[in-house]
């Protein structure tokens, strides 16, 4: 049976039956009519059926927490530690491993350390190559095992090399005295023979006092390198001259030093240089062989040492041979003269035919004329876009390059006027 319900204001503005803390439902009392009779309400027997949590009808109801001194709170938050701290120890285990036996792609070579450079100019080459390379890693990992500076010198690294690996090798050069070799770009492998032979630091295996061609060749084991035209020349110039093989630079070996291992180191450069170029060349060259390619990178050479003439020069060639034009160069009327020559070159000289002699052959000359930078190398391969035939010089640095003879031929007569003028202004001795 249900009964008034008494008229009783809430005791706060805001509370309502969600607020009440004893789980009980009261019935709601309408206050907007304070003058109307009660409403009667039926209490429905909740005995049978559990009590409604109004906190989740109210939308009051508050995140699970775990108290301070509960187990389970420390654990939870004590594994979350400890995967956290992994992660980091084997994020740095594994960049310590990059940094120190990852490795960098590059073929076995020579390396040639200039006087002043540092192991910490090395770390680039493998930080760009090496994922994860830390250069704070390996210089302290630098400082730990070397005690010495790094000695000006050339070494050999192999192939796919660790930074761990090349630091050993190159640690060896603290323990040797060091001993400078340099032949220029230009020069010739007689003078790079000389050189050697002068240098009383090296030990000679090789040029000995009758030592020629075919027997440097054959000490090298290089005689298969070279066409059978050379090989089988009955021109002493051109037999088993091993001309344009040797890699120009300086260089730096340990006292005691082999001439063997010099000229083999030298030529396995050379050869490395050649090769990357061949397989990169430009289409529509004339050149049959790298071997030809190495020739005519040796006239090059010879022609200028204005780098941004070489791939012009290097076009003015192309251009004459598909062409069938003789080249005629004068390095090679020069280097066919061998010893005669004496600084001038004469109308009996251009006219006279010997095997390198490009105005009275065809073609390339049988060898090349000279060492050959890989600047060269490159030019030759890579010749401008251009449809020049003949070059002269100016006579104040560098090359005319012309499309016609005409054209070459007012070149010629302004290089003559400027020769004039300066031989004019020079004070008499």
């Amino acid at each position: 049976m249900s009964k008034p319900t008494p008229n009783i204001l809430p005791e706060r503005p805001n509370e309502s039956p969600s607020n009440k803390q004893d789980g009980t439902v009261e019935e709601r009392v309408d206050t907007t009519l304070p003058d109307a009779q009660p409403v009667v309400d039926e209490v429905e027997d909740t005995s049978a059926t559990p009590a409604t949590n109004v906190s989740l009808i109210s939308g009051n109801s508050k995140p699970r927490q775990y108290k301070v001194n509960n187990p389970s709170f420390f654990m939870q938050r004590g594994y979350q530690v400890l995967l956290v701290l992994g992660l980091i120890a084997a994020f740095f285990l594994v960049m310590v491993y990059q940094t120190l036996f990852g490795r960098i792609e590059q073929p076995q070579q020579m390396v040639t350390i200039e006087p002043g450079q540092t192991y910490y100019g090395l770390l680039p080459q493998w930080q760009q190559q090496i994922p994860l390379f830390s250069a704070g890693v390996a210089k302290l990992y630098i400082k730990s095992q070397v005690d010495a500076p790094l000695h000006a010198g050339t070494y050999q690294l192999p192939e796919n090399p660790t930074i761990a690996e090349a630091l050993q090798i190159l640690g060896q050069g603290a323990k040797a005295a060091m001993v400078k070799v340099q032949i220029i770009e230009g020069k010739t492998s007689k003078d790079l023979y000389q050189v050697l032979r002068d240098n009383d630091k090296i030990e000679k295996e090789v040029l000995t006092v009758d030592s020629d061609n075919a027997s440097i060749a054959q000490a090298l084991d290089l005689t298969g390198v070279l066409p059978d035209s050379v090989a089988n020349s009955s021109d002493p110039i051109v037999n088993y001259n091993l001309e344009g093989w040797f890699a120009p630079d300086t260089y730096y070996y340990g006292e005691g030093t082999s001439d063997k291992k010099v000229l083999s180191d030298l030529y396995k450069r050379q050869q490395q240089v050649l090769t990357d170029a061949w397989e990169n060349r430009a289409p529509n060259l004339p050149y049959k062989s790298p071997y030809e390619a190495l020739v005519m990178a040796s006239i090059i050479e010879k022609e200028t040492s204005v780098a941004d003439e070489r791939p012009l020069v290097s076009a003015v060639f192309r251009n004459r041979l598909n062409k069938n034009m003789r080249m005629q160069t004068d390095p090679t009327i020069i280097y066919g003269m061998g010893s005669r020559y004496d600084g001038n070159i004469r109308r009996k000289d251009i006219n006279e035919k010997t095997s390198y002699n490009t105005y009275q052959i065809d073609g390339l000359p049988p060898t090349p004329i000279a060492l050959p930078s890989a600047a060269s190398i490159e030019a030759t391969l890579h010749p401008a876009d251009s449809e020049a035939l003949y070059f002269v010089a100016t006579g104040n640095g560098g090359h005319k390059f012309t499309n016609s003879l005409a054209e070459h031929n007012q070149a010629v007569k302004d290089y003559l006027s400027v020769m004039r003028e300066k031989k004019s202004q020079t004070p008499p001795q």
